[in-house]
């Protein structure tokens, strides 16, 4: 992946001091999130370049945009990010990891969004480069951990959303439930019609409710992308 900046419609993404480069999973769960309840407060876990706190503050009026990042290098980069923008007053990004943050707010701060672009691979495998692994494997964060700090960061009508392998979206709902956290929207993501679902969008509350489930299809043919995946990241991507 390139790390040339990331041009979008009103922000830049620097991104050459960041692992985890500008992505579809990043853009999609941003411009998917729900922001119908007017969240006030939103939390983005495991920021990376900052991408997911940006796109929040250009879509909500939230007064409080908190970031979220353990690795030093795409904190100092998110940081920059942030500044860099319009709305850096109210972007904030704390260096910490997550549950050493879970355990600091938690008594302190509930917010009424929390989103998180959750690392994917559980395979037992090193890539050697300590910083990319950090930030693509979940043993890093595991998904239980990642979920029961959530619970206890949510404001009692907010919403928890992230974006996570098909294959774990069964894993997930499962021990959400554990911590009174309920699907109310799930869209399961196709690169085309004949691909197989590569990704759950999925978006918990404290509201015990019949989920509403979708299925998201990205492209007719190689860059002709269908009307329903071009109307949710217009107001972002620059050739859409």
């Amino acid at each position: 992946m390139s790390a040339r900046p990331f041009k979008f419609k009103h922000f830049t993404i620097e991104q050459d001091r960041c692992a985890m480069k500008t992505g579809t999973d990043g853009v999609l769960l941003g411009a998917w999130s729900s922001l119908a309840h007017d969240p006030e407060s939103i939390l983005d876990i495991g920021t990376g370049t900052g991408l997911i706190a940006l796109m929040m503050a250009q879509r909500s009026g939230a007064e409080l945009v908190d970031a979220l990042e353990i690795e030093e290098n795409a904190y100092e980069q998110a940081v920059d990010n942030f500044e860099n923008s319009d709305w850096g007053d109210r972007l904030f990004c704390y260096h910490a990891a997550f549950d050493e943050f879970v355990e600091e707010m938690q008594d302190e701060e509930h917010y009424d969004l929390i989103l998180s672009n959750a690392p994917f691979y559980t395979e037992d495998y090193k890539t050697g480069d300590d910083q990319r692994d950090q930030a693509r494997f979940a043993e890093a964060l595991p998904l239980s951990e990642l979920l029961e700090g959530a619970s206890l960061l949510l404001s009692k009508d907010g919403r928890f959303d992230l974006i996570i392998p098909f294959s774990e979206e069964d894993t997930a709902i499962r021990i959400a439930q554990t911590h009174k956290l309920y699907p109310a929207r799930i869209t399961r993501v196709k690169g085309t019609v004949e691909a197989p679902v590569k990704r759950s969008l999925l978006s918990f509350s404290f509201e015990e409710t019949s989920a509403e489930v979708q299925d998201l299809i990205i492209e007719i043919s190689r860059h002709n992308y269908t009307p329903e995946y071009t109307n949710l990241v217009k107001d972002f991507y620059l050739k859409l």
